[in-house]
């Protein structure tokens, strides 16, 4: 039986005494330490092989993005087919044998294979991520999701700022053949990790057996999504919000360079302000998240948004520019622990793969768009107006969200089927 089924009121020692919770949560912390000793790394080693070429760099977005637009929806669709524990296995092998080509790649041909390793380990975790969703899902009481989903964010923050100094820290005293050496090496970690697993529930005798086709599964993920109004209001929030954070995430540097007037190495300590401050965030919301409904949560965080990227754009003062990026990252746990939880309370177990996949490249869809136009629109207006332009998005976002206040909570709508 699922130690996520069982009876009796949850409290924090059952939650952390959970198998599933150590297992995944350990593969986690190999994975952020392999992502991003990758990400760091293969950007200081691309910007050192082509004298910082901006279209060179572009490709590494590309490379990472891309593919979660692209592939999103077809691994979700097969995440509820496949059995989830093995996908994720599975998938953390495949990454680590791309990797490992990578590096024989690096001693014996060109440099410019490295671009394989962010493309293959950015597909392979549209297939392995919302796996890991199911098993939440399957493994983690509702009373505890948001708990989960807080610890969890509360790790990743950790790793905005120790991921950056460890990738930099890599390249510059190893290289990059060790670099990525590590990187294959902390995927195989994570699949060992992961075979700790509580084993994938097998089908019964007697059931029936898969008898749809793929193509048609996604059709019933689409009317599924549709016919659920909790869902078909989210990810009108996650268009907008993606074209949001697209319009300004490459814009950074510019905020401290031109606003600020500061060298652009002070870039790293607005990193550590929101990695410091998503920590805090990630605990405070985990206190509060029993109180308050995920829809209620991730109106706040947008609410609050909308004030740090209008700030943030227009100031030319350095606390307050950090006062800003503070409270950005204090309210970003609220904005996904509250989608995540939304996803999670509002999809049957059989359909979170492909409601997964929908959601997510409806974001990401956006942001690569106006990503990918950011640059243009730099040259042609000035970064006031690009922030407050994304700041006017978030409140669209508000305004979509503010309906669902009124829904019930954990809702999940019966299957859409043929």
């Amino acid at each position: 039986m699922s130690q996520g089924a069982s009876t009796g009121a949850p409290t924090m020692r059952t939650f952390f005494s959970n198998r599933f919770v150590q297992s995944i949560m350990l593969s986690g912390v190999f994975l952020q330490v392999g992502i991003w000793i990758r990400n760091f790394a293969i950007l200081l080693y691309v910007t050192d092989m082509t004298n910082n070429d901006p279209k060179s760099l572009s490709l590494i977005s590309v490379a990472e993005f891309a593919p979660i637009f692209i592939f999103s929806f077809i691994g979700g669709a097969f995440a509820d087919r496949w059995r989830p524990k093995l996908t994720m296995v599975w998938c953390d092998i495949l990454s680590a044998v791309s990797v490992f080509i990578i590096m024989i790649t690096l001693y014996y041909g060109s440099w410019k294979a490295i671009f394989f390793a962010t493309l293959v380990s950015s597909i392979l975790s549209q297939f392995s991520q919302p796996s890991g969703m199911k098993l939440f899902k399957v493994h983690v009481p509702d009373s505890q999701m948001q708990m989960g989903m807080s610890l969890y964010q509360s790790m990743m923050a950790i790793f905005m700022i120790l991921g950056p100094i460890m990738g930099t820290f890599v390249y510059y005293h190893f290289g990059i053949e060790m670099a990525v050496a590590i990187m294959g090496v902390c995927f195989l970690l994570s699949a060992l990790v992961l075979m700790f697993l509580p084993a994938d529930r097998k089908v019964e005798k007697g059931a029936e057996p898969r008898t749809t086709h793929i193509w048609a599964e996604m059709g019933q993920g689409f009317r599924y999504v549709l016919k659920n109004r909790m869902l078909v209001t989210l990810g009108g929030c996650f268009a907008v919000a993606g074209l949001a954070i697209g319009l300004i995430s490459p814009l950074g540097l510019y905020v401290v360079t031109e606003n600020l007037g500061l060298p652009k190495e002070n870039l790293q300590w607005f990193m550590a302000s929101n990695g410091i401050a998503m920590i805090i965030g990630g605990g405070v919301t985990m206190v509060f998240s029993k109180k308050m409904l995920p829809q209620a949560m991730l109106t706040l965080g947008m609410a609050v948004s909308v004030v740090t990227f209008a700030v943030i754009g227009t100031t030319h003062l350095l606390w307050l520019a950090l006062v800003m990026q503070f409270l950005s990252g204090f309210v970003m746990p609220a904005i996904q622990i509250g989608i995540n939880t939304m996803i999670m309370g509002n999809t049957e177990e059989s359909f979170v793969g492909r409601v997964n996949g929908i959601l997510n490249p409806l974001f990401m869809g956006a942001m690569v768009i106006t990503m990918s136009l950011a640059g243009t629109l730099k040259a042609s207006f000035s970064l006031e107006a690009i922030y407050l332009t994304a700041a006017a998005l978030f409140v669209v976002g508000v305004l979509i969200m503010l309906p669902s206040l009124k829904y019930k909570a954990s809702t999940a709508p019966q299957a859409a089927r043929e």
